[in-house]
């Protein structure tokens, strides 16, 4: 994928980051259910918006764009983007229920709870991403050898390389 899209993209979400903390969330207060609908339809809009984008960037692949797939059309990708979406928007519910009782057993006050969620999730990004970039071959090494363990001669045979 092009530079110039990655470039486009990390800046509008390090921009979207700072809008967030710095700007619309700088004075502590505790939100209203009116407030958080308000964000949750701006958010979810902003993804739609986002999958329409990715629509035109997979249908009509131009110059700037440097999409080689010719396997998948606009309508795929913006129908994969949405399903995992959506996925992920499910998957993440059980996290709420998580979280109201950390909340509640750390007594984190009302006013608060943006602010440490927000510094939570970005410690996650950023934790996660080291973990995909620069430790994963250590990671799956475990799981590798694991998957090569030999069920009839109770052997286990180690990758390439590997110590034994």
């Amino acid at each position: 994928m092009s530079v110039y899209i990655w470039l486009f993209f990390l800046t509008f979400l390090f921009t979207m980051v700072a809008l967030d903390l710095g700007v619309f969330h700088k004075k502590v207060e505790i939100p209203s259910v009116q407030d958080a609908v308000k964000w949750t339809v701006l958010w979810v809009s902003v993804s739609l918006f986002f999958n329409i984008v990715i629509y035109f960037l997979y249908e009509h692949n131009g110059p700037w764009t440097d999409l080689k797939r010719q396997d998948l059309s606009g309508m795929e990708a913006a129908s994969q983007f949405l399903l995992g979406y959506v996925l992920e928007l499910s998957l993440s519910v059980d996290n709420i229920f998580v979280i109201a009782m950390v909340f509640s057993y750390f007594r984190v006050p009302l006013e608060l709870q943006h602010r440490v969620l927000f510094w939570g999730i970005i410690g996650a990004v950023v934790l996660r991403g080291l973990m995909i970039g620069h430790i994963e071959d250590q990671a799956t090494l475990p799981i590798g050898c694991l998957a090569e363990l030999d069920a009839d001669a109770g052997q286990l045979i180690l990758p390439e390389g590997a110590v034994s």
